[in-house]
């Protein structure tokens, strides 16, 4: 099973689809056009059946096998979404729109299911059916929540689900898995300690409350050295430290901290929350001053099912020809989580070379590495489902 001779001749074909999602980036779910592309392309394919608005503006395919003895299902999906980052490539196809660049590789993605999307059409060598998903909104928006909500799994029966994500620093076409939590829960928060306004040279008669933000920032570090278990994963990290003062003698009235906490256990997540409570609550009480915490939870951890994990690491590793890596957990997120969190499946990384980091204005797609990716969606279909 190496990679697919049918993707070398297509090759052309599938990098100027990337090439063109790359050159008009969309964020979020405000994807029409990339959508309407997807669409287009699905029915040139000869999909069975193509559905558009799942998750606002999601699209799905439906390609049946040329036979369907067990009636199983495997999706497959990719994210459509880019940044809003002013690109810095120099790329003749860069982004026509100042302000917006797909950073992520999210039209490497698409074009690759796209051209697995086509083969699995021409061949239907399979027996089942393949369900490819084109998801909006992965960049903060949670589209994959809301494609599930909108009845995903449900409405096209599917059972299994798989997807990919490009990795700089892995060599192109090097893969590399690990089963369980892969990648971390990503939540927000925001800090408002009040206290009280006044002159900077009477310290004594106002609540200083940048002092208090401070003894929280710095009270909140103790949480990942001593709550947590060393072995378990946590980051929690303020990012934001603000104030309505502009000048140089007024204690401001309120600060806002602002940060995010990644953690790869729920329950560990529970303990973190729990002791912010009560670390800020008691921090600016000592100080005569009170604050109020606002946590939101957002993407769940990224969990590869066992088994799952182990049969797409087979077939990556019969695409190479080479053993596949170990990868380490990562604290990044990522919203295929609430896809895996209905069905079991895996989320596989696909290496992108010696290029600059994801998000970076200067990051780009290696192209590369499509054949790469589309033998392993189709792969995975094929050999999920047999054809006996």
């Amino acid at each position: 099973m190496p990679v697919k001779n049918r993707f070398a001749e297509m090759h052309a074909e599938i990098v100027e689809w990337r090439r063109d999602i790359h050159a008009n980036p969309e964020l979020m779910f405000d994807v029409q056009r990339t959508a309407a592309k997807v669409e287009g392309l699905l029915g040139d394919f000869g999909c069975d059946e193509i559905a558009t608005g799942l998750g606002r503006t999601g699209v799905v395919g439906v390609i049946r096998g040329k036979t369907d003895t067990k009636g199983r299902v495997i999706g497959l999906r990719a994210d459509m979404d880019a940044l809003p980052i002013l690109e810095a490539t120099g790329l003749e196809f860069a982004s026509v729109t100042a302000g917006k660049m797909h950073a992520c590789g999210h039209d490497g993605h698409t074009a690759m299911l796209l051209g697995a999307a086509k083969y699995l059409a021409e061949t239907r060598n399979f027996d089942g059916t393949a369900v490819v998903i084109f998801q909006p909104a992965e960049e903060g928006g949670g589209g994959g929540r809301e494609m599930v909500e909108d009845g995903l799994m449900e409405r096209f029966g599917i059972q299994e689900i798989y997807g990919l994500h490009n990795m700089p620093g892995y060599r192109v076409g090097e893969f590399a898995i690990r089963p369980g939590a892969m990648m971390a829960a990503a939540d927000q928060f925001d800090i408002v300690v009040t206290g009280r306004g006044g002159h900077a040279a009477k310290p004594e008669d106002a609540i200083d409350t940048v002092l208090v933000a401070s003894q929280i920032v710095v009270a909140l570090q103790s949480i990942a050295s001593r709550n947590v278990n060393p072995l378990q994963e946590v980051v929690l990290s303020i990012c934001g430290f603000t104030t309505e003062s502009t000048v140089f003698n007024v204690i401001p009235q309120t600060v806002r901290l602002i940060g995010t906490v990644r953690t790869m256990d729920s329950n560990v997540q529970d303990l973190v929350i729990e002791r912010m409570e009560r670390l800020i609550t008691s921090t600016a009480q000592a100080y005569g001053a009170t604050a109020e915490l606002d946590y939101q939870r957002g993407y769940p951890e990224t969990v590869n099912a066992v088994d799952n994990a182990g049969f797409a690491a087979d077939v990556a590793r019969a695409i190479t020809g080479n053993d596949t890596t170990d990868a380490a957990p990562m604290m990044a997120a990522e919203d295929f989580s609430y896809m895996l969190n209905e069905r079991p499946g895996a989320y596989i990384f696909l290496g992108n070379g010696d290029t600059e980091m994801l998000h970076h204005p200067e990051y780009n797609f290696d192209e590369g590495a499509i054949p790469f990716g589309c033998s392993w969606l189709a792969s995975m279909v094929e050999s999920r489902m047999p054809v006996i």
